[in-house]
Order: structure tokens, then C-alpha cells, then sequence
């Protein structure tokens, strides 16, 4: 069986999603794993995914608040 490598980007993007969730987690006191879930239901993870590369270049405190606002405006109460 062959091995395929990832891509640069594809790597980066993981990097930097395992990077951001725990921070967001631990911002608002959460599991990591509560807040994976949490951000997948009000639509942040969605808009994570798709913005990955603007997000990185942001202050970390920023891309929270930014996960957090879209979470809030998709009906999240944290």
C-alpha cells in the first residue's frame, strides 16, 4: 500500500485547528471535546475551516472572539 503525504497546506490547516480549539476551550472553561461539538453546532466550524488562512495570521484572543460571535449569532449561549 502506497503512503501518500499531506500537503503543506493540509498540514498547516491542522496545525492551527489544533492549536485554536483548545484555546477556545479553555477560554470558555469547556472540554476540548465539548468545545469541538459546540463549535460545530453553531456554525464556527464551518466558518473555521473555510477561513483557516486569515484566521492564523490573527491574534489567537481574536479568532476566538470571532468563533465565539459567529456561535452567538447562530443562537450559542456561552
Amino acid at each position: 500500500m502506497e503512503k501518500k503525504a499531506i500537503s503543506k497546506a493540509t498540514s498547516d490547516k491542522i496545525s492551527f485547528i489544533t492549536y485554536i480549539v483548545p484555546e477556545f476551550a479553555a477560554a470558555y472553561k469547556m472540554k476540548v471535546q465539548d468545545a469541538f461539538f459546540y463549535l460545530k453546532k453553531y456554525g464556527a466550524w464551518s466558518f473555521l475551516n473555510q477561513h483557516w488562512k486569515a484566521l492564523h495570521t490573527a491574534n489567537p484572543f481574536h479568532t476566538v472572539d470571532y468563533l465565539y460571535r459567529i456561535c452567538y449569532q447562530n443562537g450559542g449561549l456561552r
